[in-house]
C-alpha cells in the first residue's frame, strides 16, 4: 500500500450534524506523536518522492496556489437569484447554508469514471463560490472552493483511487487506502504544499451512516482536512484561514470542517 500511496503523491498535484460519532482521537501532548509511532508518522518518503517530482517536471506549489486560491478571487454568481450558488440551501434559523453537490455538475476526472457520489457540507451565509481552473495546479483534482472575505477559504479535492492502487475495486472506504497517519503523510503535503512533520496537532476518526472520516488539524499553516472515500475516488476537504481568521472564526471554520458528508 505503501507503494501505491508513494507512486500517486507524484501524479496527485496539487465537519451538517453536531451528534456525530467518534470512534478515536489522538492528540499531539508533549511531543508525542498521534495515531501511531514515530516511524508511522515521519515522512520518510519524501526524499523519494521530491525525486520523481523533479524527474517530471513538477514542483510543491505553497497552500495559496494549491488548494487555497487568494482571497481576492470573483465570487460566482449563478443561477436565477444573484449570489444563489445552484446546490446551496437558503439559510436556515442560525443562518447557515447546506451545499450539496448536484447530480447534474460535471466533472468526472477522465473519460471512463462514474460520475462523482455527491458530497455536502455546511458554511455560514456569506460563503460563496469562487472559480476552479484547469490551469490551476492540480486543478482536475479540485472540484469545488468556497470563500468568505471574513472567514477563510475551503477546497474539495476529488481524486480517482486507481492512482492509489489498482485493486482497490470500485467500492472504497477510506481505511482501505490506508491508517490516518499513512493518509495524512501522504496527502498532507498535497494540501498545505510542504511536509506536514510536526504539524499534525489532532488526528480524529469520526463515522457516519457507517463510512469512516479522517479528521485532521495542521498548525502551521492553520488547517482543517477531513478525508473520505467512496465509489472510486478519494475526498479531501480543506478549511483554512490566516492568522486572524483562525483567531476569531475557529470556531465557524472547525463546524464547516467537520460538516463535510458524501451523500
Amino acid at each position: 500500500m505503501e507503494t501505491a500511496l508513494l507512486r500517486f503523491r507524484v501524479s496527485f498535484s496539487c465537519h451538517p450534524h453536531p451528534h456525530h460519532k467518534k470512534i478515536a482521537a489522538h492528540h499531539r501532548v508533549n511531543n508525542e506523536i498521534p495515531g501511531g509511532s514515530e516511524d508511522e508518522w515521519s515522512p520518510k518518503v519524501l526524499s523519494r518522492r521530491s525525486l520523481l517530482a523533479t524527474a517530471s517536471g513538477l514542483s510543491l506549489a505553497s497552500s495559496t496556489s494549491l488548494a487555497f486560491p487568494g482571497e481576492g478571487l470573483a465570487v460566482v454568481k449563478q443561477g436565477l437569484l444573484a449570489g444563489r450558488v445552484p446546490g446551496l440551501s437558503e439559510p436556515d434559523d442560525e443562518g447557515w447554508r447546506t451545499y450539496r453537490r448536484p447530480d447534474e455538475k460535471s466533472g468526472g476526472h477522465g473519460v471512463g469514471w462514474s460520475p462523482i457520489i455527491p458530497y455536502a457540507f455546511s458554511v455560514p451565509q456569506d460563503w460563496n463560490e469562487v472559480p476552479v481552473s484547469i490551469a490551476d495546479l492540480g486543478g482536475t483534482e479540485i472540484d469545488l472552493r468556497f470563500a468568505s472575505p471574513k472567514e477563510g477559504r475551503l477546497s474539495v479535492i476529488v481524486a480517482p483511487v486507481l492512482r492509489f492502487a489498482d485493486n482497490l475495486g470500485d467500492n472504497v472506504k477510506i481505511e482501505n487506502i490506508g491508517t490516518p497517519a499513512k493518509v495524512i503523510n501522504a496527502f498532507g503535503p498535497e494540501v498545505i504544499g510542504e511536509n506536514v512533520e510536526g504539524k499534525v496537532l489532532s488526528s480524529n476518526v469520526a463515522e457516519h451512516d457507517g463510512r469512516l472520516y479522517y479528521q485532521f488539524e495542521l498548525e502551521p499553516p492553520h488547517v482543517l482536512i477531513t478525508a473520505t472515500a467512496a465509489g472510486n475516488r478519494l475526498y479531501l476537504f480543506s478549511v483554512t484561514g490566516n492568522g486572524l481568521q483562525w483567531k476569531r472564526y475557529y470556531k465557524d471554520l472547525k463546524k464547516i470542517a467537520t460538516s463535510f458528508r458524501v451523500v
